[in-house]
């Protein structure tokens, strides 16, 4: 099988199991998929807390981020807080309500780490950081045209 066809097969394995280990959370809080996703991305990125950010960065659809959202709020756990500097812009924050369902994700969270990084020693952790945070720089400087460093 070719590197990259394998590189994709793995991360998407990864993805699914994450999914797979949510849906406990969904279930749990009577939440979708996308609605859970919205929650994780917002408790931990609070940096990037308009929808536009979700949509770019979790590659959900504009549809189904909107759509998300719109139930959040209809359930009391998310609020739009317009910009001061720019009134079309719209941040998502988190509502005191969402944190049963935060608390809940950061379990399911430590144990998807626990599960795919299992038997690897220190040491290996070490390089495995070094080999993504490589691989990352790689791929931005890629997308912004850079040449190799």
């Amino acid at each position: 099988m070719a590197r990259t066809t394998e590189l994709f097969i793995g991360l998407r394995s990864l993805f699914r199991l994450y999914d797979k280990m949510l849906k406990r959370v969904c279930t749990e809080h009577d939440l979708t998929l996308v609605e859970a996703d919205i929650i994780s991305f917002l408790r931990n990125n609070p940096e990037k807390d308009t929808a536009a950010d979700i949509v770019e960065l979790r590659m959900l659809s504009k549809g189904a981020v909107s759509k998300g959202v719109e139930a959040l709020i209809q359930k009391s756990l998310l609020e739009r807080i317009p910009d001061i500097q720019d009134r079309r812009r719209i941040h998502l924050k988190l509502k005191p309500l969402a944190e049963p369902v935060t608390e809940s994700i950061d379990e399911v969270r430590e144990e998807f780490l626990e599960t795919i990084l299992e038997g690897f020693t220190k040491e290996e952790l070490e390089i495995y950081t070094r080999f993504f945070q490589r691989l990352f720089k790689n791929t931005k400087n890629a997308m912004e045209g850079r040449d190799k460093s």
